[in-house]
This record gives C-alpha cells, sequence and structure tokens, in this order.
C-alpha cells in the first residue's frame, strides 16, 4: 500500500505546515550529484565555481548595499534589493530593475558582471563535459564486441 510505504508524503500532503520539509529531498541529490561529480575534474572543477559564484554573489550584494545605502538616488537600499541584483548581474541577466547609482557600486558591478562572465563559461563547460563524459563511458559499455574464441 502506497500509503504506508510512503509515510513521509502523505504527511506533507495532510499536514499543509510541513510541506516546506520538501526541500529535505534536495539534500539526498546533493549527495547524488557530489558522490558522481567528485571522481571527474569537471565535477570538481563545477563544484568549485558553483561556490565561488555564491561567494561572489554574497559579497557583492554585500559591497553594492554598502556603497549604495548612503546614496539618496539609489534604489539598492536594502539587503533583499542587493542579492536579487547581484544574483542577475552573475547570470549575466541584469533585468535593469536594480542598478547602481555610485562610482563604487559600479565598480563592484564590473567585477561582478567579469565574474558572471567566466563562471557562466566555467559551468557551461563542465556540463558539457560531464555529459560528453556519460556519453562516451555509455557507447563504450554498449559498443563492446564480443570476444571469439579461436579467431
Amino acid at each position: 500500500m502506497y500509503a504506508l510505504s510512503h509515510w513521509y508524503d502523505v504527511a506533507l500532503v495532510l499536514v499543509p505546515m510541513l510541506r516546506p520539509l520538501r526541500l529535505l529531498r534536495l539534500l539526498a541529490l546533493l549527495r547524488i550529484l557530489d558522490r558522481s561529480a567528485a571522481g571527474t575534474v569537471a565535477g570538481r572543477v563545477l563544484v568549485y565555481v558553483t561556490g565561488a559564484a555564491g561567494m561572489a554573489v554574497l559579497l557583492g550584494a554585500l559591497a553594492v548595499l554598502d556603497a549604495e545605502r548612503k546614496s539618496p538616488e539609489a534604489n539598492i537600499t536594502d539587503f533583499g534589493d542587493a542579492l536579487w541584483w547581484a544574483c542577475t548581474t552573475v547570470t549575466t541577466v541584469g533585468y535593469g530593475d536594480r542598478y547602481p547609482v555610485t562610482g563604487e557600486g559600479r565598480a563592484v558591478a564590473v567585477v561582478l558582471m567579469v565574474m558572471g562572465i567566466g563562471v557562466v563559461g566555467a559551468v557551461t563547460a563542465a556540463v558539457a563535459s560531464w555529459i560528453l563524459r556519460r556519453a562516451q563511458v555509455s557507447e563504450e559499455a554498449g559498443a563492446r564486441p564480443e570476444r571469439r574464441h579461436g579467431l
């Protein structure tokens, strides 16, 4: 019976305040990705680049908030705005709804933009390398000729 074997899911459906606990499933996914990524150079690069990107976003958000908070024309006035701006900048989306108006804030933006270009390139290369490696391993496993005895 499904309800008995998946009691956790049933509890999440029946008790709405427990629904945010569904995010705990991401921990299992992270463990699986960590095991598969740790064995390859591309996987390690992806982990390091992702960590560096996260740190760059947080530090960029704090730096631009510190620079912009003092300006009366600033539209980045709290940490939420700064974090949103940093995320859109490092991912090279740049909606334009939040932008620095001070010289210091613009200097932070330039550093974050350059970092964003590097991060997008490194993540794309690591993911492409991982996909190609998986395809190559799959192809090698399926294309191995059977050995014939006596020939």
